[in-house]
């Protein structure tokens, strides 16, 4: 399991969990808390970073690639957190399963290499889904603008990946819809029963909504097909891959985004055997009930392959309630000899393919106020209802309580 301990980056001031202060990166991460509280800082530094130890095991990489100035300056950049270092002050650890990062408060930059824990490794496919996704549903041919965001750039490229998975009418799942894609045209629909719209026509949930379910079934599939197949390189395999990697580098006119996707390119012949999907808000612009349906989605792909890890950051109370149930239809399905008629209800009730075990889940809570981080407690095994969003549920209650009081007094 990997983890991550942050120490004054961005708003991050500290990590105040049960765990000396780390974040565990569990089969399902959850971050919560309010605007500019770090859920999406931290999100993205579990993706550069996992992204980094990818490479260096594969061989794309060497260590010295990644000095201080290039973490900090050009991959940390890619997100565009390399702003939210602050001097003499900002700490960083990344222990991995195959790699451990440090950036100190000197800004040095230390990397070990794990070695008793690297036959353990699956190789990822990383995908980062950001916010902004729905700006891909709304404007046509997206990839011709100028100055996207390097996350929106490689989602978009993945969505058009995606795009080519749509055969006739797939199924989404939400409002019984389907989406349709007019391969001559590039042109994505979405259908109900007695309608038909351009997905840039369509509501702003399904313009939120298509991409990532989309793009995160298309990925999910494909490394379950690939992990199938996996298989580890021979020793003769091993040198001429580093040969041609070797090769990449030494060609001295290549730009930093020519070699990144001659590198990719090359990698490709590597099957990967997990998808770590890092999704931002999934509940951007759904109705309570949609919310649910697509969490249930995204844990259904994140349960296919056992290497699967799920990070998310949300606003809504609806999907953190919504887990709870998935982890206690895991904990009963779990029971031994259950009948198949209980195993059935149980699946009425939650879906048992998108249910968690207890120890697999974790929700830490963000606050902006003091720019702490805190491990949210659990009930027998299941995650608290005193948390942050249930806690803002409540105060309406009281508020209207007051004005009650207030309305006896008139």
């Amino acid at each position: 399991m990997s983890r991550i301990k942050i120490k004054n980056f961005g708003p991050v001031k500290c990590i105040t969990s049960s765990t000396d202060g780390w974040i565990d990166i569990k089969k399902v991460t959850i971050f919560t808390g309010n605007q500019g509280s770090g859920k999406s800082t931290v999100a993205k530094l579990i993706s550069t970073f996992t992204w980094m130890e990818k490479v260096l095991t594969r061989g794309d990489f060497k260590d010295k690639e990644f000095t201080a100035a290039r973490f900090k300056n050009k991959y940390c950049a890619y997100h565009r957190i390399s702003n939210y270092f602050i001097k003499e002050k900002t700490e960083i650890f990344y222990e991995g399963d195959t790699y451990k990062f440090t950036y100190t408060k000197d800004g040095d930059f230390i990397i070990e290499k794990r070695e008793d824990t690297l036959n353990d490794y699956s190789l990822p496919q990383i995908m980062y889904i950001p916010a902004e996704r729905n700006f891909i549903s709304m404007v046509n041919r997206p990839n011709l603008i100028k100055d996207l965001p390097d996350a929106l750039l490689v989602f978009l490229t993945e969505y058009n990946n995606a795009k080519q998975f749509i055969k006739g009418g797939l199924e989404l799942p939400i409002n019984n819809a389907q989406l349709e894609y007019n391969k001559q045209n590039d042109v994505v629909s979405v259908k109900g029963e007695d309608y038909k719209v351009k997905l840039m026509e369509a509501s702003s949930g399904f313009q939120s909504m298509v991409p990532l379910y989309l793009v995160s079934l298309y990925l999910s599939e494909s490394v379950k097909s690939q992990a199938s197949h996996a298989h580890k390189m021979s020793s003769d395999e091993t040198k001429r891959f580093e040969a041609e990697v070797a090769n990449i580098w030494n060609i001295p006119n290549l730009t930093d985004e020519q070699r990144r996707i001659a590198l990719s390119t090359l990698s490709a012949r590597f099957n990967k055997s997990a998808f770590i999907n890092i999704v931002e808000e999934p509940e951007q612009n759904l109705y309570p009930e949609s919310q649910w349906m697509i969490m249930k989605q995204l844990l259904a792909f994140n349960n296919s392959l056992d290497a699967n890890r799920l990070v998310v950051t949300t606003h809504s109370p609806y999907l953190i309630n919504s887990l709870t149930i998935a982890v206690k239809t895991g904990m009963l399905s779990a029971y031994r000899n259950i009948p198949d008629g209980v195993r059935e209800r149980l699946n009425a009730v939650y879906p048992i393919e998108a249910t968690i075990q207890p120890d697999d889940i974790a929700i830490y809570e963000f606050n902006e106020s003091d720019g702490t981080v805190t491990v949210l407690d659990t009930y027998h095994a299941l995650p608290s209802d005193d948390n942050f969003l249930n806690r803002m549920l409540d105060k309406t209650n009281n508020d209207f309580a007051d004005l009650l009081e207030i309305q006896q007094e008139l």
